[in-house]
């Protein structure tokens, strides 16, 4: 049994999704792993099924009947978890753009640093390490970032970071009906909601590698939420009460 699983939304990861399962499987820490696939045409879903009597008891999958959304997948994750014993609970994109290898950073930070949200962070110090990105993006992706700091007054240099540790408390803590957005804006949502409920966030210095297999799913739609739902997220704030982390 392991205390730390790795939660991984797919959509169409063919050529990406066995070979994630087996590095993650490979690591020094026993860790466990939750698909969430989106009705994937191309059949990652199956190729996740027909790894699981390989990985049996630790290797699990959740089919969704379509593009739901990742802030959807990743609340779907959650419930999962939470009906079950895990203490750590990771996000991790399926293409390799997330250092496998960090996940033990980000686990240590955790479980004996004193973090509750571990955050695998590309812009730590104002160093941006991002490989193979176009420049325009690294430059929107940075200033998003800064935006979002400055408008939620979080302490985090990568608000959008897909590549996360929660301790399960930070979990139990949050209210997912009240959790408004989908897309890359979720990203940013747990980390303010984690802040506002009294958790500490930690970054962690990562190097994030634009994928090679498969598309991206970015697009104008989920960078505009981001822009205007910081600013909703803000102002909704101020008339909320966040259930507070207690105190041990």
């Amino acid at each position: 049994m392991s205390d730390s699983i790795v939660i991984i939304p797919t959509y169409n990861e063919k050529e990406n999704i066995e070979k994630m399962i087996r590095t993650v499987f490979a690591l020094p820490k026993a860790l466990h792993i939750l698909v969430i696939d989106d009705g994937s045409p191309d059949g990652t879903g199956q190729i996740v099924k027909g790894l699981q009597t390989e990985f049996q008891d630790k290797l699990y999958l959740v089919e969704r009947t379509g593009k739901l959304g990742l802030g959807t997948a990743y609340i779907a994750g959650f419930k999962w978890v939470l009906e079950r014993e895990y203490q750590f609970v990771f996000e991790m994109d399926a293409d390799f753009s997330h250092p496998v290898d960090k996940l033990i950073n980000l686990y240590e930070a955790c479980a004996k640093e004193g973090a509750d949200v571990a955050i695998g962070s590309r812009y730590v110090g104002n160093v941006v390490n991002v490989v193979n990105w176009p420049i325009g993006r690294v430059l929107m992706s940075y200033y998003a970032s800064k935006y979002v700091q400055f408008i939620t007054g979080l302490k985090v240099a990568d608000t959008t970071a897909g590549f996360v540790c929660y301790r399960r408390e930070v979990l139990e803590t949050m209210e997912f009906d009240k959790i408004r957005f989908k897309g890359y804006a979720f990203q940013i949502e747990m980390k303010f909601t984690a802040y506002k409920c009294g958790f500490i966030l930690r970054e962690i210095p990562i190097v994030f590698v634009n994928r090679v297999e498969g598309t991206s799913k970015m697009n104008g739609g989920i960078f505009s939420e981001a822009l205007f739902g910081v600013i909703k997220l803000k102002l909704g704030s101020w008339f909320r009460n966040y259930p507070q982390k207690k105190q041990h």
